[in-house]
């Protein structure tokens, strides 16, 4: 699924960037705490528990060479993995650049969404982190609305 895009995002979207080549780059981040209103919106109080990367060494996550039937998943060869930083309830997620600071911007290119079991933007069989626990996250797929 996808969530709620940046303006950032969108802006790229509408002068000429595709998702996967405005995503180039970008890592995975779940938060315990409140989800912003907006990707444009500011973390607030939210606690990083774990950014994930290109098997979790720090690399940019991939997504797959082709999109189809209105999506596009994750490379599958690639282990989107890293390691907890805090002890938490997962509640959301900011897909961003490994510089962007989660300040207010309406420029920085990013997708968040609810994070849950079953039925929400980024799906996990276990929302409970323990610091210093390798994390994994086997399926992902972005999703545009068709007619």
């Amino acid at each position: 699924m996808t969530g709620k895009i940046s303006t950032g995002l969108a802006d790229a979207l509408l002068t000429g960037s595709g998702l996967k080549e405005a995503m180039t780059g970008m890592h995975l981040y779940v938060y315990a705490g409140t989800e912003p209103a907006t990707a444009d919106a500011a973390l607030g109080g939210a606690t990083l528990l774990c950014d994930y990367s290109g098997n979790g060494d720090g690399s940019a996550l991939l997504l797959a060479a082709t999109a189809s039937g209105g999506q596009i998943e994750k490379e599958a060869t690639q282990v989107w993995q890293g390691t907890a930083v805090a002890t938490g309830t997962a509640a959301f997620f900011r897909f961003a650049m490994p510089a962007d600071t989660g300040e207010v911007s309406t420029t920085a290119i990013r997708v968040q969404g609810v994070v849950g079991n079953v039925g929400k933007e980024l799906n996990l069989n276990d929302l409970g982190f323990t610091t210093s626990a390798v994390m994994t996250v086997t399926d992902y797929f972005f999703a545009q609305p068709t007619a």
